[in-house]
């Protein structure tokens, strides 16, 4: 129970830290010349283009890519791989207890829980490194925006 709490808690921080970060990272433009609202929108647009023609980035498109895949299939090799080398090791020492089949069974099922743990960590570092590059992309295409709207007399932040 104890790890599906620290699992839950953990995703719900690594989403809110997420939208934090895309939440900083968006620029905002001030108006230094005295342009009103709706030049500011037309500017905002031109520059939204502008910014995805030459980055060939659209954040819109970057926010909807789906992360990376989860669930019991994933990471199953893993837990087979845990299994069969758990097994091997248990058989040996189940032998040397006089038991091979009873150690076999107990390594069979430890090397299975390692070997989900093993999947469950590189799941992990897949979507951590998923959401990098997502926000590396978005940085990039905000630098192009920034640049722009600079360009056309705003103050960026």
């Amino acid at each position: 129970m104890d790890a599906y709490i620290n699992r839950r808690t953990g995703a719900l921080c690594a989403a809110v830290l997420l939208l934090a970060s895309a939440a900083q990272a968006t620029p905002i433009a001030y108006p230094a010349k005295g342009q009103s609202a709706q030049q500011q929108h037309a500017d905002e647009s031109s520059c939204y283009s502008w910014a995805k023609s030459n980055t060939g980035i659209d954040p819109k498109q970057a926010a909807a890519t789906p992360p990376p895949p989860s669930g019991p299939a994933v990471g199953g090799g893993q837990r087979v791989q845990g299994a069969a080398r758990g097994a091997a090791g248990g058989a040996v020492i189940g032998a040397i207890t006089g038991d091979a089949g009873r150690g076999a069974a107990v390594g069979a099922a430890a090397g299975t829980m390692v070997g989900g743990a093993r999947a469950r960590q590189d799941r992990r570092a897949q979507q951590a490194n998923a959401q990098q590059q997502q926000q590396g992309t978005i940085d990039t295409f905000n630098r192009a925006w920034a640049a722009c709207m600079q360009g056309r007399g705003y103050t960026v932040q």
